[in-house]
């Protein structure tokens, strides 16, 4: 469990999550710039096991995703990464994952990053979405203006919402994969470890 230093304020965390299949380096871009925006102490990557609008069966398997998001998070000291929801059964609540980790860490304030894509859904698809907002300050990471301010939802505790301008990286996991599939060199778009677990496993070939 981390804890502040002695006298300093409370532990300032990112939760920064998603399928991770595979990381690249625009997750690395975004999760660097909001950690500098926000003076974080640590961005905790956060791969999800069973997420409920997806079909597990369709992801690489979760140890593999893990390795190569522990591979990606060395890329910077405050990033750390989490496997709980690998290791719950059932599908992946954002909401039970902040009710573990504000358990795991009393009293530190949690930043839950979140894309244009994510926030559209967020009010209608998300599991308990006012519990997530008395629980964790959602950061909406704008990429270039990505994230309109009319598109967050009119919830209590939305009005707490951060906008973070960073990095417009235009790198997707499912284009790495559909690279990765036509046989095309990726090591531009994913940082060298995930390259070579990508490469030793022989992912996304088809």
């Amino acid at each position: 469990m981390a804890t502040a230093p002695e006298g300093a304020g409370p532990l300032r965390l990112g939760l920064f999550g998603g399928t991770f299949d595979p990381p690249h380096n625009g997750h690395v871009v975004v999760a660097r710039d909001v950690a500098d925006a926000l003076a974080l102490d640590q961005v905790l990557w956060i791969p999800a096991g069973a997420p409920p609008h997806k079909d597990p069966a369709c992801l690489s398997p979760g140890p593999l995703r893990l390795e190569m998001v522990q591979a990606a998070a060395r890329a910077d000291p405050r990033f750390r990464v989490v496997d709980l929801e690998l290791r719950r059964e059932g599908r992946s609540y954002t909401v039970d994952t902040l009710r573990a980790l504000a358990a795991d860490h009393p009293g530190a304030r949690l930043f839950l990053l979140v894309g244009a894509d994510q926030i559209r859904t967020f009010e209608h698809g998300w599991r308990e979405p006012l519990e997530i907002l008395r629980m964790a300050t959602l950061v909406l990471m704008d990429r270039e203006g990505e994230v309109a301010p009319d598109v967050a939802p009119d919830l209590p505790g939305m009005e707490r919402a951060l906008h973070v301008a960073v990095g417009r990286v235009d790198i997707s996991s499912s284009d790495v994969r559909a690279r990765v599939a036509e046989g095309k060199d990726v090591s531009l778009l994913v940082p060298a470890a995930v390259a070579a677990v990508v490469e030793r496993e022989r992912l996304y070939r088809g």
